[in-house]
């Protein structure tokens, strides 16, 4: 396996490696954010890379939208492309190594660029960075993708066994907006944090 430190991430994105990106909010994501009422809610995306999201919910009036990313030309990019994205919400580090509370993360191919055998210390690790009643929100890919690189896939069944014991399962299923390239592969994942 092959190491996914920062140098790896920062390779990937000067050498524009990063054909999981897009290059516009995700589908899924889009339609649970604009079903928010609340815009006071303290939301976090890890992994987040060009942070197109990230982007959409400070444009929408969310404005404790905090980012983290291990690579800085993430943020780079991002600030080249939205300037306005207040710099204090950008977090550069580790997502293991980051200590704080929120009362919503997103998750957007984050999960997949993680080495699988961190895959359940990830599922603690938002456990413990949301608030109790706290929600995971996001897209995890249902198809079996690489072995040896990122994204690494999975299915349904495997990653219920990392959160059910930690959260409450509100919605994990086939996701019905995916955009086109990635329908019926993604599932639609909202979890709520157990006590």
């Amino acid at each position: 396996m092959i190491n996914l430190d920062k140098s790896y991430w920062q390779s990937r994105w000067e050498n524009d490696e990063t054909r999981w990106d897009i290059g516009y909010p995700s589908t899924p994501l889009v339609e649970y954010i604009d079903k928010l009422e609340n815009k006071d809610i303290k939301i976090l995306i890890p992994g987040c890379g060009n942070a197109y999201e990230g982007e959409y919910l400070i444009k929408k009036g969310f404005k404790n939208t905090y980012l983290i990313d291990i690579a800085p030309l993430a943020f780079e990019n991002l600030k080249k492309r939205f300037p306005d994205f207040p710099d204090e919400n950008l977090i550069l580090g580790d997502f293991f190594e980051h200590e704080e509370t929120y009362d919503l993360i997103i998750e957007q191919t984050f999960f997949c660029a993680l080495n699988p055998k961190l895959r359940r210390a990830y599922a603690e690790k938002m456990h413990s960075l949301l608030h109790t009643g706290g929600i995971l929100m996001g897209v995890l890919f249902n198809d079996p993708l690489f072995k040896d690189h990122p994204p690494f896939g999975g299915n349904k069944a495997e990653y219920l066994n990392y959160f059910e014991d930690l959260f409450t399962i509100l919605h994990f299923e086939t996701a019905t907006n995916s955009i086109k390239p990635r329908a019926g592969r993604e599932l639609f994942i909202e979890l709520e944090k157990k006590d």
